[in-house]
């Protein structure tokens, strides 16, 4: 299969229920992802709580990143999604955790709306696979 070509990508344990879309895409050297929520891979249910949640949504895109070929070093735009402002603080955490150097981290842009089934918050990325992914 040609790399030009949208290849889908999964976390085990993790999906969009009955729907048919995947987690990301890689196409070329390029991932896309779609809306990744703080479910517990092990479980396939939503974690407690704001900071469970973003715990397991930027573990599950460090993960997504993998299969793809990619890290989280790669990665060079962040959209996250909450339903609240008052969320940041969790978010915040785990940003720093995953990109800790103040001079090596991705774009970001934060937004607030309703989300489905529960979630408190999820992230979409881009990141861009190394030549050796």
């Amino acid at each position: 299969m040609s790399m030009r070509r949208p290849r889908s990508l999964d976390v085990e344990g993790l999906g969009h229920g009955s729907a048919p879309i995947p987690m990301g895409a890689r196409v070329g050297n390029m991932i896309f992802t779609s809306g990744i929520a703080g479910k517990d891979p092990r479980t396939g249910k939503l974690a407690e709580g704001a900071t469970a949640q973003a715990f397991h949504a930027f573990e599950n895109l460090r993960q997504l990143l993998e299969n793809g070929g990619a890290t989280m070093a790669d990665v060079g735009q962040v959209t996250v999604l909450t339903v609240d402002e008052s969320l940041r603080d969790a978010v915040n955490a785990e940003w720093l955790r995953h990109f800790p150097d103040p001079h090596d981290r991705p774009a970001r842009h934060t937004t607030v709306q309703a989300l489905r089934g529960g979630a408190l918050l999820q992230l979409m990325a881009i990141a861009a696979v190394p030549d050796n992914g």
